[in-house]
């Protein structure tokens, strides 16, 4: 049996975001960005050092569909250091495609300028790739953009109109994977949509344009070896559970991947592990790996200082125990009313910033306070339920109808009476 076929499979990039950054004036240019694109170098190393023969980034190169020519250079020299490893497919994603079909997308440069080694996705589409180990029958669906595939048609309404991609989508990948069957050789379909089934994640907060559901049924073909996926932030494997349980004859189910991004873009992504896929390509026979990378941590601390007397020194505390070096950091503390005042915020961030923190997303103080109910006195223990009721009622200014009604509901309550 020959050698696997090395491949690497990452997604969503996105150039381009700085929110929680700070601009290098060296530079001009956002430390997220440099976040962003560091993680480009981690996977353009592990490529170079594993010796990959093929590599599928799955769509969306940049944050927005007009790159500044700054971000589109530093992506462009990225994208040839990996072109002079191995064969690179280039998706073309949602947030690649101009809003004018005319127009060009952000990547098309590539095929302008006929880059040796790189394949732009901008339609869907299949070619047998060359690699160093091997041949690779490579079928892409870049971002479904409903006005161009099908240009032509009209539809009464927008759900007349998103059945009618589906069926389209759903009819290009059939017959991707008639003509993969054809090929004695490992399968690679990679697409750049959302996956009926799918976790989704903080994608929804910068989408660009309307999604569109494929079902999984579409891609589950055993014609695939590997299914390489885009535009969902979150690493999932979709058919997991579905592998390795069969018996003689049963139909292989290929693994269908998200790499999920490579950088957290917000605090939605805290928890996510960031990295992408390296897979060892073999006819009937795949197996793959998620290597994940060094990307920026994102805490939020919640702090309780509520009866501290001095509730900063408590903050101060909690903050030099916990590892926040390079970290985006948003703090929650959580007072008692009258303990605002004994909160000194600069402490605080300075504390933070002695922390290595690298970006504080901010300071938000949660004040416990204490409804007052007026006329109780020193009574308050002979007051019965209703009396306490009425009288917090009262004192959230209901009225006299609303306490009337509350009341009896109130008593309904007290009575047992939950008809």
């Amino acid at each position: 049996m020959p050698d696997p076929i090395r491949a690497l499979h990452f997604a969503d990039l996105h150039v381009g975001m700085e929110n929680y950054g700070k601009i290098d004036p060296a530079t001009g240019i956002s430390s997220r960005i440099r976040d962003f694109l560091d993680r480009l170098d981690e996977v353009i190393d592990y490529a170079e050092q594993h010796e990959a023969d093929l590599v599928v980034f799955a769509g969306d190169a940049f944050k927005t569909r007009d790159p500044d020519p700054t971000q589109q250079r530093e992506f462009a020299r990225r994208i040839k250091r990996l072109a002079e490893r191995a064969p690179v497919l280039l998706l073309v994603g949602n947030h690649d495609v101009p809003g004018i079909a005319a127009r060009a997308t952000s990547i098309d440069i590539f095929t302008t300028l006929d880059v040796p080694n790189v394949i732009v996705g901008r339609k869907p589409g299949t070619q047998v790739v060359p690699t160093r180990r091997g041949p690779v029958f490579l079928a892409w669906m870049p971002f479904p953009v409903r006005s161009r595939m099908l240009a032509n048609e009209t539809y009464g309404s927008i759900e007349e109109l998103d059945r009618a991609v589906e069926k389209a989508v759903h009819g290009t990948l059939a017959d991707f994977a008639r003509e993969a069957a054809e090929h004695d050789m490992p399968r690679v379909l990679a697409g750049h949509f959302s996956v009926g089934g799918a976790v989704f994640g903080s994608e929804r907060s910068v989408m660009v344009g309307r999604d569109l559901l494929i079902q999984k049924s579409a891609l589950a073909d055993p014609a695939w070896d590997y299914v390489a996926l885009g535009h969902i932030h979150k690493h999932q494997d979709l058919t997991a559970s579905e592998r390795g349980r069969g018996g003689e004859g049963e139909l292989r189910v290929p693994p269908i991947v998200y790499s999920g991004s490579l950088e957290r873009i917000d605090f939605g992504e805290e928890v996510e592990p960031k990295g992408f896929c390296w897979l060892n390509l073999q006819r009937g026979a795949t197996t793959w790996e998620f290597v994940r990378v060094a990307a920026r941590p994102f805490h939020t601390l919640r702090l309780d200082a509520r009866g501290e007397a001095d509730p900063t020194a408590l903050v101060c505390d909690r903050v030099a125990a916990r590892e926040l070096t390079g970290a985006v950091v948003r703090v929650t503390i959580e007072l008692d009313e009258g303990q605002e005042p004994l909160l000194r915020k600069r402490e605080v961030e300075a504390a933070l910033t002695e922390a290595g923190v690298a970006t504080i997303a901010g300071i938000t103080l949660e004040v416990e306070r204490t409804v007052r109910v007026q006329g109780i006195g020193a009574n308050a223990e002979a007051l019965t339920p209703q009396q306490w009721l009425h009288r917090y009622f009262d004192a959230k200014s209901k009225p006299l109808e609303r306490i009337e009604k509350l009341m009896q509901a109130a008593q309904g309550l007290l009575d047992g009476d939950t008809a």
